[in-house]
């Protein structure tokens, strides 16, 4: 099993590694080698998810990542019928700061697509959460549901026992729709074997740059429960990407 986790891991980290041009510091590179040192080995996540949509046929998406310390690398297929199509790869590096931590991360997919983002933790028992993200604004079927051409900040804290609190808000600064997302998430930590993640959203903003149309608003909710080495996440999204559609996304996975 070890070996076919190497193998998996080395592919997507292949696959993903030449989107990430940016050279990293001398201090990242160290950083670099103590994870691969790391013996605790890679850990994989597979992830597929069944989206039921009001207005539109229902789709399917399967996503697999790899983490080996600071890496992660992930490739995912999504398909709606013969409606739309679309390969993904991405890379992320978290970072470990003074100020705290710094996620960079690339995406490539096909249609065309190419995508980074840029977020930053600053602190710890009581932080705060900063993110910017560009696209080259070709068809990309949106996973997170929140604006990609955008800036986040937010709070959070982990003085509660087992559970870390976050507020935050995600809003289009690119393309004029005025699209706002807060999301309200919590995370307890039950036990080393369970936890329940609950995110709370609420969104405002039209779907496209005119003026004069429609300003939608709605609130949501994912909730997510790992139980070790499977977990499952059920969502509820009224005007999901800013159209007149309900979407319940469903997801049941497993790690190993």
């Amino acid at each position: 099993m070890g070996v076919i986790r190497q193998m998996v891991f080395a592919t997507l980290f292949a696959l993903a590694l030449p989107c990430f041009a940016a050279d990293l510091s001398g201090a990242a590179k160290d950083e670099r080698d103590a994870a691969a040192e790391q013996k605790e080995g890679i850990a994989l996540k597979f992830t597929p998810t069944y989206y039921h949509s009001s207005a539109e046929n229902p789709a399917w998406d399967l996503n697999l990542r790899g983490s080996l310390g600071a890496h992660d690398a992930w490739v995912g297929y999504y398909r709606q019928r013969e409606d739309f199509q679309q390969l993904r790869l991405g890379y992320d590096y978290t970072w470990d700061v003074p100020f705290g931590k710094l996620t960079p991360s690339v995406q490539y997919a096909t249609h065309g697509f190419m995508g980074g983002s840029l977020n930053a933790e600053i602190g710890e028992r009581y932080f705060a959460l900063l993110g910017f993200g560009r696209t080259n604004l070709k068809p990309y079927f949106n996973l997170n549901f929140d604006p990609n051409d955008a800036q986040m900040i937010g709070v959070g804290t982990r003085a509660i026992p087992r559970t870390t609190l976050s507020l935050f808000q995600i809003r289009d600064d690119r393309l004029h729709t005025a699209q706002r997302i807060t999301h309200l998430v919590a995370r307890y930590k039950a036990d080393d074997k369970t936890r329940w993640t609950v995110d709370v959203f609420h969104k405002s903003g039209r779907g496209d740059a005119d003026p004069s149309s429609e300003v939608l608003r709605g609130t949501g909710a994912a909730v997510t429960y790992d139980f070790e080495p499977y977990f499952v996440r059920v969502a509820s999204d009224p005007y999901v990407n800013f159209t007149n559609n309900h979407m319940v996304r469903v997801a049941l996975g497993m790690r190993f």
